[in-house]
């Protein structure tokens, strides 16, 4: 499990210490199912190494097994933003200690407050159905047990554990939008609008989360019947036409998918709208410039890809 020593992961560490104390005295094994802990210090806030140093203290104190600690190196240049660029070096940290320990999978302390919190993220942002969504309780080897508690709940399983929960700064620094959204938004709404929003944003989670996984798996069926043999140089190509004729849920998907399986990354919403305009058969042909290298262009008259949408791969 990952740790930052904050209150919800180290609520996290403390259900997962007694789960693991219980199923060991039930079977008489104590090997078995073992459960470590990681910190990963991102080396941000002055005393990042004493909060490390007192995290391994209390996760080891609980009787986890490995604790270790590993430094993110997070880009001060980052585009994407200190957010975006800690996150990326957190996950980055995150596989080394998969790595490093041969885990299988790595617990993660979100809670429901950060569920509404990354629904009203989404909301800003003017994303889609997956954006708001939330986060997932399963992907890849990452578990987000704690999702159906608030962070109150986290604070009193500590106080009840005897834990001492660091409290990070960031979390309400108004440079930062998640914490704009957690102690100015979030309460406002609470006041003015509803008491229990953040339950209904967390049900709007869980709801848009559903919703998406039909129609991702609906886009991926229509994606292979879509596909045609891979052109000239592994070219993916699909005919205007019957392209044109999905639903645009289900069309920008494809699209998406198409873009993902040339080796790029997922489209913006920009992007993709730039492609749909390809299927009108009327002005540019593009190319149309996608993340990741990949580009798309629609097969003008006298080509053999004639009516029909051309995904380029990036070059290698």
């Amino acid at each position: 499990m990952a740790c930052s020593g904050g209150a919800d992961s180290l609520a996290l560490a403390a259900a997962a210490a007694f789960h693991q104390r219980r199923r060991s005295t039930a079977d008489g094994t104590t090997g078995a199912g073992r459960i470590g802990a990681v910190v990963v210090d991102h080396q941000l806030h002055p005393d990042s190494e004493a909060v490390t140093a007192a995290a391994l203290t209390q996760l080891t104190g609980l009787g986890l097994d490995p604790v270790i600690s590993v430094q993110a190196r997070v880009d001060p240049n980052s585009t994407a933003g200190p957010e975006a660029a800690a996150r990326t070096a957190r996950y980055r940290a995150f596989a080394q200690a998969l790595e490093q320990t041969g885990a299988q999978r790595i617990l993660l302390g979100h809670t429901r407050d950060d569920q509404a919190e990354q629904v009203l993220l989404g909301l800003a942002r003017g994303s889609g159905t997956r954006s708001l969504a939330g986060i997932p309780a399963v992907r890849g080897p990452f578990r987000r047990p704690l999702l159906g508690l608030t962070r109150d709940e986290t604070e009193q399983i500590c106080a009840h554990a005897q834990l001492s929960p660091w409290q990070d700064p960031a979390n309400t620094d108004p440079r930062f939008l998640r914490s704009r959204i957690r102690t100015e938004i979030l309460p406002y709404l609470k006041a003015r609008l509803s008491s229990s929003i953040t339950d209904s944003l967390a049900r709007t989670a869980q709801i848009a989360a559903e919703d998406a996984d039909y129609l991702d798996q609906a886009a991926k069926a229509r994606f292979e019947l879509l596909l045609e043999d891979p052109g000239a140089e592994g070219q993916l190509r699909m005919e205007l036409q019957a392209l044109g004729d999905e639903p645009p849920a289900i069309r920008r998907r494809v699209i998406a998918l198409a873009v993902i399986a040339a080796g790029g990354a997922t489209p913006s919403y920009e992007r993709l709208t730039a492609v749909e305009n390809l299927l009108h058969r009327s002005g540019s042909a593009g190319p149309i410039e996608l993340e990741g290298g990949v580009s798309a262009h629609r097969g003008t008259r006298g080509s053999p890809d004639y009516a029909k949408l051309v995904i380029v791969p990036r070059l290698n």
